[in-house]
């Protein structure tokens, strides 16, 4: 119970410091930030916290459950999902591209590129075969 008191203290203080910046940001007007960015820095520290924070307790919490869990089925899952990543690079092309501002994709870039949407794609299939196949098992069992 002593954590629970001790986050609802720090979010409380992350809150009223959130809030005070924010005044500080509105008190000195649009035209002003705009101009110098004077007064932003604060609630972007704030920003920067919360999000640490976030980001510490999501690892932490699934570190957690990984180990508190079936080790064997993650590691399992984790290499599928490694293995669908091979398979869609093995497909992509890495070709050169111009970019419309002017720039070059390299090929390395486009594979990547390619990769990442073939990756998406093939799980996007696999979830749709499964709530089909879960559809169809549970219309047959009844």
């Amino acid at each position: 119970m002593a954590l629970h008191k001790i986050l609802k203290i720090v979010a409380l203080l992350l809150g009223v410091a959130g809030v005070i910046f924010l005044g500080m940001i509105i008190a000195k007007g649009d035209e002003a930030i705009k101009a110098t960015g004077e007064g932003v820095d604060g609630i972007m520290y704030v920003a920067y916290v919360i999000f640490a924070l976030v980001l510490l307790f999501v690892v932490v919490f699934v570190l957690k459950g990984i180990f508190a869990g079936d080790l064997k089925k993650t590691l399992m899952s984790v290499g599928a999902f490694a293995l669908i990543v091979v398979i869609a690079y093995v497909l992509a092309d890495g070709v050169e591209t111009e970019l419309r501002e002017g720039g070059m994709l390299s090929a390395s870039g486009s594979k990547w590129v390619g990769t990442g949407l073939y990756t998406f794609y093939i799980l996007a299939i696999l979830a749709i075969g499964a709530m089909v196949f879960s559809g169809i098992k549970k219309m047959t069992t009844r």
